[in-house]
């Protein structure tokens, strides 16, 4: 994964050998509840100019094509890929042109093209509150829209003619792919490990948030070692990020999460939470396990009983520590550039997926 960085995860636990409680954030790293809206309002300007560089990108005389791909960028979240891209440009001292801006684009629509094809591989109904692209058009629709997106992506690249922007952003290309075939091998498996779900969570999540912030200081002309340091943000955000989707999918409110909560375990994903339950349990809870994941046999009661467990083996709580300890990591990985609003904002939005409610 290039310059990914490498990082050590913690036991996690206390002297005693019990799962260890999230540490509760200081005040001077205190999540700021508008952290995103501090970050948007840095960057409003250039965010506006990405997505009009988006909407027309996403022209096409096939009907279909602009209308799905609308659908999917309307219902996918806060664009926060882009937006890591656009601060971390501005905060290296970019400020001619509009690379940034057509980069940024290429980065949602490699998120967007992957969006469209995890949600046909996992079947999912909702996202965002919205019915997913599938649901709407079908499979076959959602899966060749997501190839007309990773085309655009591609042009863009071309257009820009940096052959290292290429290769950074073919490079997370190829290792969210790679991700997302990994975890096929760990879905209903049970012998996945902490390290085998990493990888999983480190290629298909944190490699384009790596991406993203990397080339931000490409753009602007930073040496290697800025560049470096980027990458390890993005990264360790990236996998603190998906810690907490992990956990979210157990202990969120529906409405606000925007999909069925539980999805995870019924599709027999093996997620953080599940692989430390699972390493905790019981013979008899070993059984329900084997039964719910690998097997798939589940009756209306049993993501319940998963959720128990997880509370009396404190591995939802423990889940979210790793997830701050990442963002730790992301947070130092910043002190190499100068104090700035920029800065500022980036380590907000350490803090705001940490203790996002969605």
């Amino acid at each position: 994964m290039g310059l990914a960085v490498v990082v050590t995860l913690e036991d996690g636990r206390n002297k005693d050998g019990q799962a260890a409680r999230p540490a509760a954030a200081s005040s001077a790293n205190a999540p700021s509840a508008n952290a995103l809206d501090t970050l948007l309002a840095l960057v409003a300007a250039d965010f506006a100019a990405v997505d009009h560089e988006i909407r027309t990108r996403m022209v096409s005389e096939v009907a279909l094509i602009p209308e799905l791909a609308g659908h999917i960028i309307a219902s996918g979240g806060k664009r926060l890929r882009p937006v890591l891209l656009l601060a971390a440009a501005r905060m290296c001292g970019y400020g001619g042109g509009i690379r940034h801006i057509r980069l940024a684009a290429c980065v949602e629509f490699i998120h967007t093209a992957t969006l469209l094809h995890d949600d046909v591989v996992d079947e999912s109904a909702l996202r965002r509150g919205k019915a997913t692209a599938n649901v709407v058009w079908g499979n076959q629709a959602s899966v060749l829209v997501g190839d007309f997106l990773f085309t655009r992506s591609f042009q863009i690249m071309t257009e820009d003619g940096s052959l290292k922007v290429l290769s950074i952003l073919c490079e997370a290309a190829a290792v969210i792919a790679e991700g997302e075939v990994m975890q096929l091998t760990t879905a209903n498996n049970l012998a996945t490990t902490e390290e085998s779900y990493l990888k999983v969570i480190a290629a298909k999540t944190a490699a384009l948030f790596a991406a993203a912030t990397r080339v931000g200081a490409v753009v602007a002309d930073r040496d290697e070692r800025e560049e470096a340091a980027l990458q390890a943000y993005g990264d360790n955000l990236g996998i603190a990020f998906q810690l907490v989707d992990d956990a979210l999918d157990y202990q969120a409110d529906e409405k606000t999460l925007g999909k069925s909560v539980g999805d995870d375990f019924r599709e027999g994903k093996i997620t953080l939470p599940v692989v430390l339950a699972f390493a905790r349990a019981d013979a008899e809870e070993q059984a329900f396990w084997r039964r719910c994941m690998e097997d798939r046999e589940q009756t209306e009661d049993d993501l319940v009983r998963a959720t128990t467990l997880m509370a009396r083996h404190g591995t939802l709580a423990e889940t979210i520590a790793r997830a701050r300890h990442y963002g730790d990591l992301a947070r130092a990985a910043l002190q190499i550039f100068p104090d700035s609003a920029y800065r500022r904002a980036l380590e907000g939005i350490i803090d705001f997926c940490i203790e996002r409610a969605y």
